[in-house]
């Protein structure tokens, strides 16, 4: 979906390159995923090749208010490993929901995703993208783009996706 929908302008160049490393964490706690998110770190930092991390923990911050939570944890730990600046963190969950927004507000769908994961990016290379490209707009047009989509249609694309990931 966020290739094909295009709601990362830089996902698809990574996807066609291979950059993208998927993880599946068998966590169960927040202190074991606070492991496997350290894990990720130390990988990306020893892998400059691999471009940005998905970490997906199905069995762990199911619960959207847990997860949301939880990410202030994930920031402590990049703050306290010395690694602000380096990497930063994106949330998806398939609970997303903005602040002042309806559950059913179709543009939470931008963050939702099949199962609860962390996605690591490289800050330099958030950094280029921003300095190369306006991304100011990104927010606005995806969010747009979901709300004339509507629910029925995305959840229909998202089973899709999860079929044909099958």
């Amino acid at each position: 979906m966020i290739v094909g929908l295009n709601l990362c302008p830089f996902a698809g160049r990574e996807v066609r390159r291979k950059t993208i490393r998927y993880t599946v964490t068998d966590a169960r706690t927040e202190d074991d995923l606070l492991a496997a998110l350290f894990e990720e770190f130390k990988h990306l930092d020893n892998h400059p090749d691999t471009e940005t991390t998905l970490l997906i923990h199905p069995h762990a911050l199911t619960n959207f208010s847990a997860y949301n939570q939880f990410l202030n944890m994930a920031d402590a730990l990049l703050a306290g490993a010395g690694l602000e600046g380096t990497y930063q963190i994106a949330s998806f969950h398939p609970e997303y929901r903005f602040a002042g927004t309806a559950i059913s507000d179709p543009e939470n769908h931008t963050n939702r995703s099949p199962y609860p994961l962390l996605h690591v990016l490289r800050e330099s290379s958030v950094e280029a993208a921003t300095t190369s490209t306006d991304t100011s707009t990104i927010p606005e047009r995806n969010i747009a783009l979901m709300n004339e989509m509507g629910n029925a249609k995305l959840e229909a694309l998202l089973k899709s996706c999860l079929t044909k990931a099958d």
